[in-house]
């Protein structure tokens, strides 16, 4: 179902619709009582057209206006995003932090990085161990509580339609994806990144 879009004009005859019948309420275009009807009308369009406007801007995903109330309900921004984050990276680290249930699987970090517009591998590590495959980098205990994030050099971030005026048409850099994942990780890791 639609939203309801009324004109100045529906209201209009909403309002002379409601008004007593009699000689002393004519309906006629040039009548006082119309004209005066006439003035209050396009603030009921402009009210209807910005309620309408309300129930894109209430999903996270396709807010504009709101973005700061959702920063602020989910503590954002935070360094994550940048010294001047894109109104497109805002809107996606708040559906990022919205829709995170938590994990430690490297199927929930390949998400959350695919959430924020970055394609990610992830390599685990193990410590050295008899039977180990010849030529294998030999590494202590500590290498089983690292893990790798492997991302390309420079992802290009591309402005989307309805971004905000003044912003730029590409971004680059890994910086957000960076530190999103560091937010993420278990305490007891060691992330690493490597960039190809």
């Amino acid at each position: 179902m639609l939203a309801p879009n009324f004109s100045a004009a529906d209201y209009l005859r909403a309002l002379e619709a409601h008004l007593p019948r009699g000689r002393v309420w004519p309906r006629d275009s040039d009548a006082s009582q119309t004209k005066v009807l006439g003035t209050l009308t396009p603030c009921f369009a402009r009210l209807n057209a910005r309620a309408n406007n309300l129930l894109v801007d209430a999903f996270p995903a396709s807010t504009y206006e709101l973005l700061p109330e959702w920063e602020a309900t989910l503590g954002l921004p935070d360094p994550c995003a940048g010294a001047a984050p894109t109104t497109q990276q805002r809107v996606a680290q708040v559906v990022s932090r919205l829709t995170a249930t938590g994990g430690q699987s490297i199927a929930y970090f390949k998400a959350v990085a695919a959430a924020l517009g970055y394609p990610i591998t992830i390599t685990q590590f193990v410590p050295s161990r008899f039977g180990k495959a010849f030529g294998t980098l030999f590494g202590g205990t500590a290498w089983a509580f690292a893990w790798q994030v492997d991302a390309p050099t420079f992802t290009i971030n591309s402005l989307q339609f309805g971004g905000s005026f003044g912003t730029p048409f590409a971004t680059w850099g890994n910086n957000v994806l960076q530190c999103e994942i560091e937010r993420l990780s278990p305490a007891h890791t060691t992330v690493l990144f490597s960039y190809s």
